[in-house]
């Protein structure tokens, strides 16, 4: 969907507290500059407040989903990942800073950005009973009924990550220098939900040709995960809701889904293949992205595809070029999965549960003949049956990894060293203490050095496209636009069983979470669910799609504790104190006379 940005205009589409910080945005099409009662005469009219709804996304495609940034603050600092080859990386985000200060300007574009979309949200609910052309007020409720799904999705974004912040529903009558903060569970009772339910009422089941815009099982999606998230806060209020909404999306999906459109693939390799990655049946709500949006970063899409790749082009059999338009990925990304993640795809008999062959390539092939050097056979520690005659051809296994549960595990190991490509056991990755194993003791000279195998790990694919579009190969910028899917009908199930264990025990918890396996092929879960059986199954389904680090403050695992034990890599850095919510960005509090008292405890 082309969505049109109604810009230069944003002093009176943000909020009080982002009209002194916030500067202009323009990278849009059909540029308008109203002010005043031209404002009000353009949004007075379905034409013009249409393109005042579609202002509310214009963050979302900017900021958010698809964004480096988000999935930043979403993924990183958990027990998932750590940053590639374990180092100093953005070591703000992955280890908190690795015991230094953090900066407060961490998640700068993304505050700046939601409060944005929540001006343009609050001009629309503002506004709307002032259009007059409506058909008919189903027809004013649909529309209106976006803005409020996107205003919650901006408040569950600042909440989640800031803890209290200033809750603006209207439109701003000046502008506060001295702005106060609205605990999080308030804004969910006042806000958040009540936004949700009104935009699950009204939003239209299908938009066929508008991938991007919100849908009702969209909202009812949000819900689901808004009400369960209040758990985090002491709450049980609103986990009946939570449990409800989930069951009437789940009975729509397994009858067929006719009465709001939802839908699970029925094998894991159709999820997240090149086929479905514009319009995803799965998807809830997605944010889209395509050449004819406007943007003058063209090729600053969807940058998914970029952050989960191991460097792989160091092992010259590979070559890092053509990489986005041939083969969909991205050398030398950013996250790296930790042991408690690979770990989590072993099953009780020793066996690997399908979604980790699914999601994590662990096996490239040559795209460059390279011959063997003396300084790559020092390297790699080859032994005398690799020499400096030995070749690695196109389209030969150039990288394979292996881990204890699959087959032939014992013959590749044993045999590694001997030959011409690299074979890289899981066990030369990761310590038993579940670090990350930076050092490598070399079996020809006993010489310990840098781990030369650890830029080579299981490299998650989910992101994977062939949906580029060239913009300027000279400047190696190519456009991804692939759709990011925010949400889909798979966690509704596993939302419904943690809500399920919070409410009734877990008596029913299985029965969900083994829908979601079934559909992997994996064996049933059997006995008792605890939350640490939900958080595993949560991390073997939905790793990297922007949840883990709301997962871990739900169910009171963001702690020095937990990450110590399944991510000591991380943990080591992590304040119980200070790190559950980010830094208020010191562009914000530097503008307002209250700066230090708004700034959040640590920082």
């Amino acid at each position: 969907m082309k969505f049109n940005k109604l810009n230069k205009y944003n002093k009176i589409l943000l909020s009080t507290i982002l009209a002194a910080s916030v500067g202009v945005s323009s990278c849009s099409l059909d540029e308008v500059n109203p002010s005043g009662s031209t404002m009000n005469i353009l949004i007075s009219q379905k034409d013009g407040y249409q393109k005042a709804i579609n202002n509310c996304y214009f963050s979302l495609q900017r900021y958010f989903y698809g964004k480096n940034g988000m999935m930043f603050l979403t993924e990183a600092g958990t027990d998932l990942w750590t940053s590639r080859q374990n180092a100093k990386t953005y070591e703000g985000y992955f280890k908190y800073g690795q015991g230094a200060q953090i900066s407060l300007n961490n998640a700068k574009d993304q505050w700046n950005g939601a409060y944005d979309g929540i001006g343009a949200c609050n001009l629309c609910i503002e506004s709307v009973d002032n259009v007059t052309d409506f058909a008919s007020t189903d027809e004013k409720n649909a529309l209106v009924a976006e803005a409020h799904y996107m205003r919650a999705l901006y408040y569950y974004f600042l909440v989640e990550q800031f803890g209290a912040v200033t809750l603006n529903t209207t439109l701003p009558s000046g502008v506060d220098l001295s702005p106060t903060k609205t605990e999080p569970l308030e804004i969910y009772k006042t806000t958040i939900i009540p936004d949700l339910e009104f935009a699950a009422k009204w939003l239209p089941i299908s938009r066929p040709g508008e991938e991007g815009r919100a849908l009702r099982k969209s909202a009812m999606g949000l819900l689901a995960k808004a009400c369960l998230q209040t758990k985090e806060y002491g709450t049980t209020e609103y986990l009946q809701e939570a449990i409800e909404t989930s069951k009437a999306l789940i009975a729509d999906c397994e009858s067929g889904g006719a009465k709001y459109a939802t839908y699970m693939y029925p094998t894991i390799n159709q999820v997240f293949a090149n086929a479905n990655n514009l319009e995803n049946k799965e998807s809830l709500y997605s944010v889209a992205f395509s050449q004819a949006g406007g943007s003058t970063n063209l090729w600053q899409h969807n940058q998914d595809y970029q952050l989960f790749y191991g460097n792989v082009a160091k092992f010259p059999a590979i070559l890092y070029k053509g990489h986005e338009t041939e083969i969909g990925r991205y050398s030398d990304g950013l996250f790296m999965p930790s042991k408690y993640l690979l770990d989590v795809f072993v099953n009780k008999d020793n066996t690997l549960d399908p979604r980790y062959a699914a999601f994590f390539q662990t096996e490239w092939t040559a795209n460059n003949a390279y011959q063997w050097t003396a300084d790559n056979l020092k390297m790699y520690d080859r032994t005398s049956s690799v020499t400096s005659s030995s070749k690695v051809n196109v389209g030969d296994v150039a990288i394979k990894i292996v881990r204890p549960q699959e087959a032939a595990y014992s013959d590749l190991v044993s045999n590694k060293l001997n030959v011409p490509y690299l074979v890289i056991d899981y066990k030369d990755l990761y310590n038993d203490d579940m670090t990350v194993k930076m050092t490598y003791t070399r079996l020809n000279d006993g010489s310990t050095v840098e781990n030369p195998f650890y830029f080579f790990y299981p490299s998650l694919n989910k992101f994977n496209s062939s949906n580029f579009t060239v913009i300027s190969a000279s400047k190696n910028r190519f456009a991804c636009d692939a759709s990011a899917i925010t949400m889909r009908m798979a966690e509704i199930y596993l939302i419904a069983a943690e809500a399920d264990l919070y409410l009734n025990g877990g008596s029913g918890s299985a029965a969900y979470i083994n829908k979601v396996r079934k559909r992997a092929g994996a064996a049933d879960i059997q006995g008792s669910v605890t939350i640490q059986t939900i958080l595993d199954e949560r991390a073997r389904e939905l790793a990297g799609e922007y949840t883990r680090f709301y997962d871990l403050k739900r169910t009171g695992k963001l702690s020095k504790a937990y990450l110590t034990e399944t991510n000591p890599d991380v943990g080591a850095y992590f304040n119980d104190d200070y790190y559950k919510v980010r830094p208020i960005p010191q562009s914000f509090t530097d503008v307002i006379k209250n700066g230090a008292e708004y700034q959040n405890p640590g920082y």
